[in-house]
């Protein structure tokens, strides 16, 4: 069962990109499901004492560690692929893969598929936290019929384009202005290994990225509740069979951290 949902999965993604490159038509028919209300219903947390969450998140212009916001989001892309699907954060519900691959100053963290999830997390002191609130990726590997960096650029704007902001709180602080951290990459590197989340054979390509994101400096030893969503836009006139994971449809349900700072 396994096998065949990898399987449908990149199909089914194939054929969105498809669709988005060669049919442009108003007619098409829209099939985009999830938790699309936006969700505040966030448990507070009194065990910490109250946050100033104006300067815990990072500017879209800033350069945390000495290196860029969005070369931050390629290293996140990275990271997600390097890490075969038996061991993947993005599929575990609970938290047990979070320190998976996981080096230097900034963790990454990923979103639910398909359903909202709970899941608990050992972050060593002094570390940042970098989550997507919906992202989409283009690589030449997934498309081959892409053959330039101003293809792969479009492929994921128009992916992501679909995404109408989302909202996030931190020990039921609202995090504002999340539609502010929007951010498109240059081209950059990844590798699949093998039992890759894609389905593809081990290889290494070039992608460009487009996505929504939550970038926390680091927080106070202490154990923390974070929320996040992203939206979609249900009503827009594309054509989407199925799901993927270098897209946002699938991806836009509530995820939830207990986030134990060590």
């Amino acid at each position: 069962m396994a096998l065949i949902r990898k399987f449908l999965l990149t199909t089914s993604f194939f054929t969105l990109i498809l669709i988005l490159f060669l049919v442009n038509s108003a007619n098409n028919v829209i099939s985009i499901s999830g938790e699309n209300s936006i969700n505040t219903n966030f448990v507070n947390n009194d065990n910490t004492t109250k946050l100033d969450i104006s300067n815990l998140v990072y500017d879209i212009d800033s350069d945390p560690f000495n290196v860029s916001f969005a070369n931050w989001t390629e290293k996140w892309w990275q990271w997600t692929y390097s890490i075969p699907w038996d061991r993947n954060p993005s599929y575990n519900d609970i938290g047990k893969y979070c320190s998976e691959n996981q080096r230097g100053p900034v963790w990454f963290l990923t979103l639910a598929y398909e359903h909202p999830v709970i899941r608990t997390c050992d972050i060593p002191k002094n570390t940042a936290l970098l989550i997507t609130l919906l992202n989409s990726e283009c690589s030449y590997a997934e498309f081959p019929l892409l053959k330039t960096e101003e293809e792969l650029r479009e492929c994921a704007k128009r992916m992501q384009d679909l995404v109408v902001g989302g909202n996030a709180s931190l020990n039921n602080v609202p995090i504002l202005n999340l539609e502010n951290y929007r951010v498109q990459t240059d081209i950059f590197n990844f590798t699949l290994p093998e039992n890759n989340i894609l389905n593809l054979t081990s290889q290494s390509t070039q992608a460009v990225a487009d996505g929504n994101w939550l970038f926390l400096r680091p927080l106070p030893a202490a154990t923390y509740e974070l929320k996040v969503k992203g939206n979609i836009n249900t009503t827009a006139t594309i054509k989407i069979i199925g799901n993927e994971y270098n897209g946002p449809v699938g991806w836009n349900y509530t995820t939830t951290y207990i986030l134990n700072i060590k």
